[in-house]
């Protein structure tokens, strides 16, 4: 894995004033997703957005990790339904087209 591509943990903990057990129970929860390399612990940049929805979710609503979970999933299904509309009304206008 990149290193350039990663976020350290310490600076994330510093950055939102959470302590690392909190990322440690994400990780554990199955949350995120976290990297060791040379005795540091990282997360991809990439699940930075879903880190911050994760802290808000916990911070403002007082979620805990299982209704965390529950709003992601619940989210996931969402996007995977509206893909899938989307696809749909597009197979129907090129129907509609062709008529």
């Amino acid at each position: 894995m990149n290193q350039e591509n990663l976020v350290s943990l310490p600076v994330l903990c510093h950055h939102y004033k959470m302590e690392m057990s909190f990322f440690n129970d994400l990780n554990d929860y199955g949350l995120i997703e976290i990297y060791a390399l040379e005795e540091t612990y990282y997360v991809h940049k990439e699940r930075i957005v879903d880190i911050e929805k994760i802290i808000r979710l916990h911070q403002e609503l007082n979620l805990n990790l299982e209704g965390i979970d529950t709003v992601f999933n619940l989210l996931r299904r969402i996007e995977n339904l509206t893909s899938e509309i989307n696809s749909l009304k597009n197979r129907l206008h090129r129907f509609e087209g062709d008529q």
